[in-house]
């Protein structure tokens, strides 16, 4: 495990008997020179107190988002931005879900639905709670959400009860922090790109071939490389979404454009190829505008393959090459034939003509096939939690 010297903290304290653990994760953190700033919810001071959780933490606890002094001093948006690693311990059934709905009636939840950070919540309550389906629900929104959660563990209850909901113990949940940490300093030594969204093709200045990509799947890949500590190139066709940072992002429009950057950030340890780039292009371009006529006839050529060129690329190839096949029927024997003829590593592929999960959806469900060994089929989730399964076996397969 690495040593947590210098990192920044921010732990959230929720009402329930399990709070008082928090004070033993203050006192390992501080003794591993973390710095840890604290806000308490309005229920935890029922069972810790700011004067504890201060002495224990040498930093003034942060408790009342209408506060004055604590608005001047730091607001809700500077204190998330402060912080490495946001952890929610313990976090009860109540704040669960408030954040699975985008509630924000608090400093704690203000933070963290504010936040650019990590989050990690460890839940504790009955185990009847923890059972209940609206608990389930919640838990499994806020993993689509791309929050992190540790626990709860089986065993007694301080109500008396026996069963899962038990907060996990201060020691692990650090441990857990540890890893995080460790998996991006380790994977700084790691280059990723990843290509996203559509290619135009263009007919004349000012009409040109595209498709329905909106690039969310391949944005929220290039945001998990970067998470985990990746030297991360976003190639990106024309998409509405907003550029991301803390990465290199090139913005391109054709084909070419997107082959020639491409081969420019090469070499990488990995490349995800999930943009739609277009088959074909115009061969009798026009430089001026095409006035309109009763029929326009367009001859086309095949573009350039960029994934069968890098893949087959005898220097330039990547570690590990990952190509996207969006399908509308035959999901299995096509994608097969793809990971053969493109000379890839891993296809991941989905059925895009379910509207739930094609274009422009906020979901995906994917198939991954695999060079080496047996495809898998994920589950229906968020393109965030995607993102993270398949980063998480690019790491996997990378160390």
């Amino acid at each position: 495990m690495i040593n947590l010297s210098n990192k920044k903290i921010l732990l959230i304290i929720c009402g329930g008997i399990s709070a008082y653990k928090s004070l033993e994760i203050i006192r390992i953190l501080k003794k591993s020179n973390v710095q840890v700033k604290t806000i308490l919810t309005k229920s935890a001071k029922e069972f810790v107190t700011p004067l504890s959780i201060s002495s224990l933490s040498h930093e003034k606890v942060y408790d009342d988002i209408f506060s004055v002094e604590n608005e001047s001093e730091m607001d809700h948006i500077s204190l998330s931005r402060w912080a490495d690693l946001i952890l929610v311990a313990p976090i009860t059934a109540n704040t669960i879900s408030k954040l699975s709905t985008g509630s924000s009636d608090d400093l704690a939840s203000t933070v963290i639905l504010a936040s650019d950070k990590e989050i990690y919540l460890a839940p504790a309550m009955n185990v009847r709670m923890w059972e209940h389906p609206s608990t389930k629900e919640n838990i499994d929104k806020l993993k689509n959400f791309g929050y992190k959660i540790i626990g709860p563990e089986i065993g007694d209850m301080a109500c008396g009860e026996f069963g899962k909901g038990k907060m996990t113990e201060p020691n692990e949940i650090i441990k857990q922090i540890e890893i995080y940490f460790n998996n991006r300093k380790k994977n700084k030594k790691y280059k990723a790109i990843v290509t996203a969204g559509p290619t135009r093709e263009y007919i004349d200045p000012v009409r040109f071939i595209t498709n329905k990509s909106s690039g969310k799947q391949g944005y929220e890949i290039a945001k998990s490389f970067r998470d985990n500590g990746f030297e991360t190139t976003l190639i990106s066709g024309q998409t509405n979404l907003d550029p991301i940072s803390g990465l290199n992002f090139i913005k391109v429009d054709t084909a070419k454009e997107m082959f020639e950057q491409t081969i420019n950030n090469l070499p990488a340890d990995v490349a995800v190829f999930t943009a739609a780039v277009a088959d074909y292009k115009i061969i009798n371009y026009e430089n001026k505008k095409i006035k309109k006529k009763e029929n326009l006839n367009l001859s086309l050529e095949k573009n350039i393959d960029i994934l069968a060129n890098i893949s087959k690329h005898n220097s330039l190839r990547p570690k590990l090459t990952i190509g996207f096949a969006a399908e509308t029927n035959n999901l299995v024997k096509n994608s097969l034939k793809k990971l053969e003829e493109k000379n890839c590593d891993w296809i991941v592929a989905n059925d895009v003509s379910d509207n739930s999960i094609g274009f422009d959806s906020n979901e995906n469900q994917i198939s991954i096939f695999y060079k080496d060994k047996k495809n898998e089929n994920l589950k229906k989730m968020s393109k965030s939690l995607v993102a993270s399964e398949l980063v998480n076996r690019v790491i996997e397969n990378l160390n």
